[in-house]
């Protein structure tokens, strides 16, 4: 067997909707069942998402605070009025910022932003950056991807007489800001038909009612931030994303040539999975570990060597940042396991002094991905007493609403179910641990803390075609709630295999069965070679796709996971050096051995914990061998006693090595003619010195001293002679009897047959014959578990 990395579930789909939906758009049952797992389930609403047709961009006066916003503004440029963008500094935070200035300089006003340092200020407007901007001449502050849980900054603004207008996606807390206006669509009381915008396309609805059209020159950027900042890619936003991957592909944006050409991307070639791993993480860095400026005047400059100079500086700012990350997530796994274990902690809470808060929410990332816990990572400030932190969440357990709960020790904090972000006092630490521990407790079962893959079907491997995947292609751009469609292919054999990549990490198969083949890529899984065993059956679970080489193309699956659902056998006859394949065996593992010289001969004094010794069927009958990974160190006495080790359960994986010391098989095995020989020889002389003159015997007739010897215990316990230091002598009154009554003819003729079945069988051949065993111990178990 092979386990599975995470659980997985596939879902459901009505048969008659999706043979009806298939019918109706003449498509796939595979994509109409992705259809329906989605929530689409009329015909024309698959329709519209299929092919663009009726996905309409929503009038942004819809928004609550719109017109007042709108007004205001435009008062203010045709007054000349000096205009503050406020942004943040994620991805999204400076789009919103470029996709604000650029609309406000198309229409002549003054204007200018500001980010806050992460460092220096933290995340949101701040009472001492809106002092600043009065003194400086401002009166009118418009926030972008922040705000709406700033009620404190929003009474300071109105004290010192600045008006504010804040756009924001954020989920609103329980009290909101006192602003001029508040233009968010998730706003309690608003009409807004989408609520799921984020920030750059809230950002992207105001700069609509400015310029009384669709901006559709922004929609590069709106797509950038949508994207980048997982929200729901569905509705407006598949609309935004949609329409905005189509002008990256043709970008004349000099800060986005750069960024493409620095990662060797091709315009055309632009997608979801281009702006999710290449373009936003470069954007997201510099707002990290500095300033965010740098990434908004990208995006703006219409300097081509400022552009080239300005993606550069942020590649490197991003390369810096991957190391950090890397550093501080062995930090804090080490201090997971070491203080806080995941089956007694179901929240992870960590943090240190002088971990960067710039990159804290990427390690909150990986420990979930580690140990599938909630987790929140916090930078300590001993001179602030504050620790600032970041949180990412599992499914099932909602961040923000159980955060909210400990507002008393979070004076400030945001976000939105799967994460968020926050600020308390160290003493207040660990209470916030305790808490949300004892919440985790309340919410979540043993079962939630097992990751699980939902899957969208199971595909018969002579499915997959060319035709089919391009089918699926309708279904992109896909992001959160319009995930990559993945599928199971179930018990297909695997006639090529290999490991790949330059450090061998990585896994290359050829699944096949009786109508058809597939190549599947499995990054990251090199590790499975060792664990699938010949003529297994593996069930993989992946992403479709087509393989582009040579002009050829032809369909391939992304492995994500794989398992083995049968037992299996590795051979490991022959193998010299115990130590180099032994570590192959998982856990669970039982050393079995029948020879107690065996754990001196092979040095195995190491393994005594997991070793039990067997003598012979008795013993063996008292074993268990249910779910565990057997290794059978050595051959058995006789065939029994393996027989009956195999009919005490069903084990996971067989390992056999069949250590012998000396073999059998390759001596001579006298047959009757070699016996009938010697007597004639023994009768004509009456008696012989074997220690004398046994090797000249053996050479004479070409046969080993051992061969000789034997037959002349087989003589002797048959009572045909006596032998007596060295000298055979003949019993001429001997009665008949047959060979196979020697207890020594007998026990080599055993041993024979017992190497040639186990040592010296083919793989198949051994195979076959335990499956036997095991598919007895199987169906024993079967007929019990009915009785019961």
């Amino acid at each position: 067997m092979l386990k599975s990395k995470k659980r997985w579930v596939v879902k459901e789909t009505n048969a008659q909707t999706r043979d009806q939906l298939a019918e109706q758009l003449e498509i796939s049952p595979l994509l109409a069942s992705l259809l329906i797992n989605r929530g689409i389930t009329e015909t024309e609403a698959a329709r519209s998402f299929l092919y663009d047709k009726g996905n309409e961009f929503h009038d942004p006066f819809l928004l609550s605070g719109m017109k007042e916003a709108s007004e205001r503004i435009h008062r203010a440029i045709a007054d000349g009025e000096p205009i503050l963008i406020f942004g943040d500094y994620d991805a999204d935070g400076v789009n919103s910022t470029s996709v604000m200035m650029t609309v406000l300089t198309d229409l002549g006003a003054k204007v200018d932003f500001y980010i806050p340092n992460r460092f220096t200020e933290g995340y949101g407007p701040n009472e001492a950056a809106f002092r600043q901007a009065k003194e400086n001449g401002y009166r009118l502050i418009i926030t972008v991807d922040t705000g709406i849980a700033a009620v404190k900054e929003a009474e300071v603004a109105a004290e010192i007489g600045i008006d504010l207008i804040i756009t924001d996606h954020h989920e609103p807390g329980p009290e909101l800001p006192q602003a001029l206006a508040i233009i968010h669509p998730k706003l309690p009381g608003g009409s807004y038909p989408f609520p799921y915008l984020a920030g750059v396309g809230v950002a992207f609805k105001v700069a609509h009612a400015l310029y009384g059209r669709l901006p559709e020159h922004l929609l590069d950027l709106a797509a950038i931030g949508t994207i980048a900042d997982l929200v729901p890619l569905i509705g407006e936003n598949r609309t935004i994303a949609k329409a905005g991957i189509k002008k990256l592909q043709q970008t004349t944006r000099p800060g986005i040539e750069a960024l493409l050409q620095l990662t060797a991307t091709k315009p055309e070639a632009v997608n979801e999975e281009t702006i999710g791993f290449m373009i936003a993480p470069r954007i997201n860095a510099a707002g990290r570990l500095g300033d965010a400026d740098p990434a908004v005047d990208l995006l703006l400059t219409k300097d081509r060597a400022m552009a080239n100079d300005l993606a550069q500086e942020i590649d490197a700012i991003n390369k810096e940042r991957q190391a950090i990350v890397a550093d501080i997530a062995k930090e804090a796994i080490e201090m997971v396991k070491s203080h806080y274990p995941p089956d007694k902690y179901p929240v992870i809470v960590v943090g240190k002094e002088n971990w960067n808060a710039g990159v804290i929410g990427i390690v909150a990332s990986k420990l979930v991905d580690t140990f599938y816990r909630p987790a929140i990572v916090l930078d300590f400030n001993p001179e602030t007493n504050k620790a600032k932190g970041s949180a990412r969440s599992i499914a099932g357990f909602d961040l923000f609403k159980n955060l909210s709960q400990s507002r008393d020790i979070l004076p400030h904090f945001g976000g939105h179910p799967m994460a968020a972000g926050m600020t308390l006092e160290l003493s207040d630490v660990d209470e916030l641990r305790e808490r949300l521990c004892v919440l985790a407790h309340e919410q979540l079962t043993a079962e939630d803390f097992i990751p699980v893959t939902e899957l969208d079907a199971v595909v018969p491997l002579d499915q997959v075609s060319l035709p089919i995947i391009e089918q699926l292609n309708r279904l992109a751009p896909y992001g959160v709630n319009n995930p990559k469609p993945q599928v199971m292919i179930e018990h297909a054999g695997v006639t090529a295999m290999r490991k790949i990549g330059s450090d061998k990490t990585h896994l290359k198969l050829q699944l096949e069965s009786e109508a058809g083949s597939l190549d599947g890529i499995g990054f990251g899984l090199g590790h499975c070679a060792d664990h699938i065993a010949p003529f297994s059956k593996v069930s993989v679970i992946g992403e479709l796709s087509v393989n582009e080489w040579n002009n050829i193309r032809k369909p391939q699956l992304f492995l994500k996971d794989l398992k083995i659902t049968h037992w299996q056998l590795f051979d490991a006859r022959g193998h010299r050096q115990f130590e180099k394949w032994i570590n192959e065996v998982p856990d669970s593992r039982l050393f079995i051995t029948f020879k107690k010289e065996t754990i001196n001969e092979l040095d195995l004094e190491k393994y005594e914990s997991e070793m039990v010794h067997i003598s012979g069927p008795e013993e063996a009958a008292q074993l268990s061998i249910q779910g565990k990974n057997i290794v059978f160190v050595d051959l058995p006495p006789e065939m029994e006693t393996i027989a009956a080790v195999m009919q005490t359960g069903c084990p996971e994986r067989i390992y056999v090595h069949f250590h012998q010391k000396d073999s059998h098989f390759f001596s001579t095995m006298p047959t009757r003619e070699h016996f009938k020989w010697l007597y004639t020889f023994l009768f004509k002389r009456k008696s012989f010195d074997l220690k004398k003159y046994g090797d000249d015997l053996a050479k004479h007739r070409g046969w080993s001293r051992e061969t000789i010897e034997f037959m002349s215990k087989v003589f002797f316990e048959l009572g045909f002679v006596t032998i007596s230091e060295g000298v055979i002598h003949l019993n001429e009154q001997a009665p008949k009897r047959d060979l196979n009554e020697s207890p020594a003819y007998q026990n080599k003729k055993m041993q024979l047959e017992l190497e040639n079945k186990l040592l010296y069988s083919s793989y198949q051949e051994l195979k076959s014959w335990l499956d036997e065993y095991v598919k007895v111990s199987v169906d024993n178990e079967e007929e019990v578990e009915s009785w019961i």
